[in-house]
């Protein structure tokens, strides 16, 4: 849910931006708008997809490839947060015509911002359940396949 909100303010921002008419001082595109930051929500929509069918069918390569993803999205909105703190410390000029849209913009990195925060904690949540699910797994695979050695 978190990734398509991702997605669609990643789309405001890209109707936000190409409005911008060029001024004096220029326009103004930030480095969260560059990278497509906001566009990597896809990773946070893929890790909910890989969640919902690892709980629908637990399997070990699932939980693997779960665990995987969400350490992606980990790293993903370590640099997120890492580029909107960047973007929003530093402000150059831009044209009076494009000031209301620029600060439009920052609002919404602002709001991101808190959202990286909120999708940051749910993936470590998930990655550590996943590795607990692991460990457990493996535990039980071995007591398992002992009571079969111990039973002539």
């Amino acid at each position: 849910m978190i990734g398509i909100f991702h997605i669609f303010m990643w789309y405001f921002l890209l109707v936000l931006y190409m409005g911008q008419i060029k001024g004096a001082f220029g326009t103004y595109e930030p480095v969260t708008y560059k990278t497509g930051c906001t566009l990597w929500g896809i990773f946070f929509i893929i890790a909910g997809v890989f969640l919902i069918r690892v709980t629908k069918y637990p399997t070990r390569s699932g939980i693997i490839s779960t665990l995987i993803i969400n350490i992606i999205c980990i790293i993903t909105t370590i640099t997120a947060v890492t580029l909107t703190i960047i973007e929003l410390s530093h402000f150059n000029s831009v044209s009076y015509r494009n000031y209301g849209q620029a600060k439009l913009g920052r609002e919404v990195s602002r709001i991101l911002l808190f959202f990286y925060g909120l999708e940051f904690s749910i993936a470590l949540t998930h990655s550590i359940y996943s590795c607990s699910n692991l460990f457990r797994r493996q535990n039980d695979l071995t007591s398992v396949t002992e009571e079969a050695e111990s039973t002539p």
